[in-house]
């Protein structure tokens, strides 16, 4: 079974949307194998977004994913990480189709809700930062 890293941001969280994001994900048959609530610090922030560093939003995107707590989870399921991306829909929850969790809950490009892993290298990279070996 493929294993993926989910994290239901800040404005998930402030807006109470866990439990819906996580049940879409249980109702189309995924299983929830780890999951924990946690603040993340800028230390974590700067692993995790390793390859945007560089880029001139990272400071932006720093600053939202260390403002709140998260919901880190490790979902497992055929494929888990493709479907739970075609779930989750494009970055930009404007131009997110509606039927996906973005296209359904966010009007924004930066507060867009979830990070899903987006291969099974960055999976595999991702899960220890957040359980260990899970």
């Amino acid at each position: 079974m493929e294993q993926t890293l989910i994290l239901l941001k800040p404005d998930a969280v402030e807006r109470q949307l866990v439990g819906a994001v996580l049940r879409r994900f249980e109702n189309k048959g995924l299983r929830i194998k780890a999951m924990k609530l946690l603040s993340i610090t800028p230390e974590l922030a700067q692993q995790h977004y390793a390859e945007h560093l560089q880029k001139p939003f990272y400071p932006q995107l720093k600053e939202y994913i260390t403002s709140g707590p998260v919901v880190a989870a490790v979902l497992e399921g055929p494929e888990v990480i493709a479907v739970v991306r075609r779930m989750v829909g494009v970055t930009n929850g404007l131009e997110a189709a509606a039927g996906t969790i973005r296209g359904d809950y966010s009007l924004s490009s930066q507060r867009n809700l979830v990070h899903a892993s987006d291969s099974p290298e960055a999976a595999k990279r991702e899960i220890p930062l957040f359980f260990g070996d899970t």
